[in-house]
This record gives C-alpha cells, structure tokens and sequence, in this order.
C-alpha cells in the first residue's frame, strides 16, 4: 500500500503544522453550561507539560532523556485515579515490571525501514543499537486551554541512533470532557524525508496504552512485580489478585479473544480503588488499515494496529505501508476515561460518530 500526498509533498514545516491543525475540530461547538475549565502548562526545569482538569492532574506529555519517546503519564481518570501503569517512571507497589518500553499512553512502529521503534525502553546499549530508533521530542507548537477542551500541538523526530532523521512527526493532542468521560484525541501526521519510509506488516504498534495492575484480565500476564521497598521479585501464587479488567470490542469479543481481531473500537473495564472505570480506545474511518487490528493483551498492553495486517491474518492480508519521500500520512485515535462507572457500548458509539465528525 502507498499513501498519497496529502499537502503536496510540501517540506515546509508550518504548512505540516498548519495542516495538522485544520484537522481538529472542524466544527466549533459550545461549552455546556456546567465546565471545567482545563489548563496547558510546562512544568519549570523539567521535560514535562501538564495538563489540569479544574484543580487535577489529567495527565502529562513527558519526554526525559530517559524514555526513547514522548509519552502521555499518567492518564488519571476523575479522582486523580490512575488507569495507567507507572514503571518505569512512576513505578508503584504491586505493578509488573515486564516490558518497560511500554509507558503510558503513546506511538511507535516497530519496523520502520527495518528499525524498531516499539521495543527501545532508553536504555539500549550502543553495541546493540543498531536496529533500533527513538522518537525525540521536537518543540511546544501550541499550547491553549479553555472550558472543557485544551491543545497541546507538538512536534518530534524519529531518528535512527546515527542522528538520521526518519520521519517528522507533528502531533495535536485535544483534552476534552464531555459530562462524566475525559477524553484525549490524539492526531498524529507523519511526513517522510528525502527518502521513501517502509512500515513493514509488524504486530509491534500503534497507538497504545499500558494500563494499571487492576485493568489487567485475570489470570493472564506476568509474574514478576514491585514489593513494598521498590525491589523486583517473583509473585507466589496470587499475584493475579486484583486484575479485574475484561476487553470488549466493537464486534461483540470479550476478553483473550479480542487479540488480533479487526475492531472500530475496543473498551476496558475494571475496577480500581473501589471504583469501576473505563479505557475505551476509537478508531477513525480516515486512519490507514481501518478498522484496526489489536494487540490488546491480557497483561495490560491496550493498542491498536493498523499497519501488521500480515502479522494479525496468518499472511491472508498484507499492507507493507511504503511513505513516498517528502509525503505524509494521518493518524487519529481517540482515547475515552472514566471512574466511577463504565462507559457503554452505545455511549462509545456516540463517541466515535463524534469524534469522525469532528477529527477530518
């Protein structure tokens, strides 16, 4: 599959950003009568933005030196209740300690011309680098609050570890609250250099999520967790006690069974802190590979993939995504939270059809 120029090959990086920009919320709407106001702000001497809803945190964009990427940590459902996982950054009691490349909410490939984009946690050593990238945060483009919505537009690099730039990335992240749901809806534009970029079929993508303990499905996952003194050590026998998620896609699976299925949507339930709460992640109509394929695991790992078709159909379908030089391709994903119930089926309908009406 190639993709077709969308800004006429333009190399001119504030025609990207413009672009980018006209593609979020094409139709204003009003605030409800009741709002929040929610506020963008860089945290003073650190690579950390925050973004409030009223007095709390909502989440943050991060990019330490330490992280191979920029990430959205934590994402706080109302309550400043934590539905993502905090290892590596933010490790807390009773969470695993496997895959530590997999941080909060964000969006990587994992075959990029031949580069690993998914699988880098930061720290990887220089003899083995070469089959890696990392995705190096850019510059602050936009930052602007208001009632119940704010933007944060950001730009970054993926890079191979020779310096090399693989691709532009120029994102716009809008924060909204829409009654008791916080909702982030992240677009994602990807812009090629001098030469064409290879996604090859990769069961390693896309827009992802790596949720807290209790999200997890029961029964599934790793054994190794953080104790009370910060130490790493093997659980006994009960350390599935207090996952209590269960996947729920758009096509009527549950469970296991969502893995590698095609899906405009997937919700996550649990309960955390004594509180039933969602993640719901929405697909667009407009993204490549529409409807999506899953890798959503019962350990915690909640993604969409819309590029591994090969990977998720046993070869039946392929895509091999090729980017021609100087051209960019879209990406959109919504991403819906709460606590203190769930969010039904029929409610994320309504938020998908929303969000395609508003995201081009």
């Amino acid at each position: 599959m190639r993709i077709e120029n969308l800004f006429t090959g333009t190399k001119n990086a504030t025609l990207i950003l413009l672009a980018g920009l006209a593609l979020v919320y094409s139709c204003a709407e009003e605030p409800p009568a009741g709002h929040t106001d929610i506020s963008i702000g860089k945290v003073a001497d650190e690579n950390r933005i925050e973004i409030m809803a009223g007095q709390e945190l909502f989440t943050a964009y991060i990019y330490p030196d330490e992280l191979a990427k920029p990430v959205l940590l934590p994402v706080n459902a109302p309550g400043e209740v934590p539905l993502t996982r905090g290892f590596p950054v933010h490790p807390r009691t009773g969470e695993r300690t496997d895959h530590p490349h997999q941080v909060g909410f964000w969006f990587s490939y994992g075959n990029v011309n031949g580069i690993d984009f998914w699988n880098n946690p930061g720290n990887i050593p220089e003899e083995n680098r070469d089959g890696y990238g990392y995705i190096e945060h850019g510059e602050i483009l936009r930052m602007e609050g208001g009632k119940n919505k704010g933007e944060l537009v950001v730009s970054a690099y993926w890079k191979n570890y020779s310096d090399e730039v693989i691709l532009t990335e120029v994102t716009t992240f809008v924060f909204s609250i829409k009654d008791e749901t916080r909702i982030i809806d992240r677009v994602t534009t990807l812009t090629a250099g001098d030469e064409e970029v290879r996604f090859a079929d990769d069961k390693e993508g896309m827009a992802a999520v790596r949720v807290a303990r209790e999200m997890e499905l029961p029964g599934t996952g790793l054994p190794v967790i953080i104790g009370p003194d910060g130490s790493e050590g093997e659980a006994g026998g009960n350390y599935h006690e207090g996952s209590t998620g269960n996947y729920l896609s758009s096509e009527g699976l549950e469970g296991d069974e969502v893995w590698g299925t095609r899906a405009r949507w997937m919700i996550l339930n649990g309960n955390v802190n004594g509180r039933e709460a969602t993640l719901a992640l929405i697909d667009h109509p407009g993204n490549p590979g529409y409807p999506a394929y899953w890798h959503a695991r019962g350990y915690g790992l909640f993604s969409a993939n819309p590029l591994g078709q090969a990977e998720f159909s046993e070869g039946s379908e392929v895509m091999n995504m090729v980017l021609p030089a100087g051209e960019s391709v879209t990406f959109r994903y919504r991403l819906a939270i709460r606590a203190g119930g769930i969010i039904t089926p029929g409610e994320i309908d309504n938020l998908a059809s929303d969000f395609t009406k508003h995201i081009l």
